[in-house]
């Protein structure tokens, strides 16, 4: 079972999350995510138990303590293939025809030429 720790001290690397989840049983991985251009810790990373019961308990430990002055938070982790972790599903009017002609009527005297085709013509993206 693999679960997502949220809020985790920058300070803290893999060692330190692995310390703190051996209580609760075998652990397969323990990683915390860095920054490729920073090189610091993004402040949430990823454990994984061997067995579920180890993961359920970890999260009923876990969820809401502290560690390293903030209050972590421990929940199973969401498959990104699944389309559930909320970042690339249905976006809403936002996700919708963007595109289209900006210009036409819309009341009132701005000034300028507000016209669609800002840009010779080329279609926006």
């Amino acid at each position: 079972m693999k679960l997502y720790i949220g809020n985790i001290p920058f300070e803290a690397g893999d060692d330190e999350l692995r310390e703190l989840f051996t209580p609760f049983g075998a652990i397969g991985t323990a990683l915390v995510i860095v920054d490729p251009r920073k090189g610091r810790s993004r402040g949430f990373g990823f454990v994984e138990f061997v067995d579920p019961v180890h993961g359920k308990a970890a999260i009923a430990g876990l969820h809401g303590k502290e560690f390293g002055s903030r209050k972590l938070v421990v929940n199973e982790a969401k498959s990104r293939d699944g389309g559930s972790s909320g970042y690339r599903g249905n976006r809403g009017s936002y996700g919708s025809d963007r595109g289209g002609d900006r210009g036409g009527d819309r009341g009132g005297d701005r000034g300028g030429d507000r016209g669609g085709d800002r840009d010779g013509g080329r279609p926006r993206y």
